[in-house]
């Protein structure tokens, strides 16, 4: 099974426990909002540009909406269980190459908001995906920062790569050094930086800054 199908699988096993009304990590979302979320991105694609665009999010909000009025929470979860959808079951690698990321920040958003929650141990070659993933994706993910960054991967494999850095904010100001296994350092990245385990260094008002910067996609 690809990571991208794994992870979909536990997310779909995670909404079926928890149920509709489950918070999640995405400001105002419960899970039936994330569900249908992410059966808007698979198989909505031209009512996803609200995503990224704010220009577009009311339309993208009101095909959401509909989506969770036409299938309802169990329908969703079905979708997205019984996906790829859309082109990214008809382009061969498109799921593992898009998803792989997505599915596990959405896994964790759910898994994070609930009492009780503890890091994961990932599969060793999952880690080297999302560090790989995450070294070629950090800069333009950190490109909001108001400092540099230097990201210290922890926990890797032998032989693995261990460190990346990627260059925010004005050029030879603060750099903050961001040190965490390479899940923790993609969610921090991808802007859950109050959720992410990883241990934050440098000038104090600079670590304060990068805590709130808008970080992500």
């Amino acid at each position: 099974m690809s990571h991208a199908r794994a992870e979909r699988a536990a997310i779909s096993d995670l909404f079926e426990r928890l149920g509709p009304d489950a918070p999640t990590l995405c400001a105002g979302w419960t899970a039936f909002d994330l569900a249908a979320h992410l059966v808007l991105r698979e198989r909505r694609p031209a009512a996803a540009g609200g995503i990224a665009l704010p220009a577009l999010a009311g339309y993208t909000a009101g095909v959401q909406r509909a989506l969770k009025e036409r299938h309802g929470f169990e329908g969703l979860v079905r979708l997205v269980r019984s996906g790829p959808g859309g082109f990214y079951r008809l382009i061969p690698g498109m799921d593992e190459a898009v998803n792989t990321l997505e599915y596990f920040v959405h896994h964790e958003d759910l898994r994070r908001a609930q009492e009780g929650w503890a890091p994961r141990e990932l599969p060793p070659d999952l880690d080297n995906v999302i560090w790989k993933r995450l070294s070629a994706g950090a800069r333009f993910m950190l490109r909001r920062s108001p400092v540099g960054v230097v990201l210290h991967r922890i926990g890797a494999p032998e032989g693995a790569q261990g460190r990346a850095v990627a260059l925010g904010g004005p050029k030879g100001g603060p750099r903050v050094e961001v040190t965490g296994t390479a899940g923790e350092l993609l969610l921090f990245c991808f802007g859950r930086q109050e959720h992410a385990r990883v241990e934050l260094t440098g000038d104090p008002g600079a670590v304060a800054r990068l805590k709130e910067a808008p970080l992500g996609v």
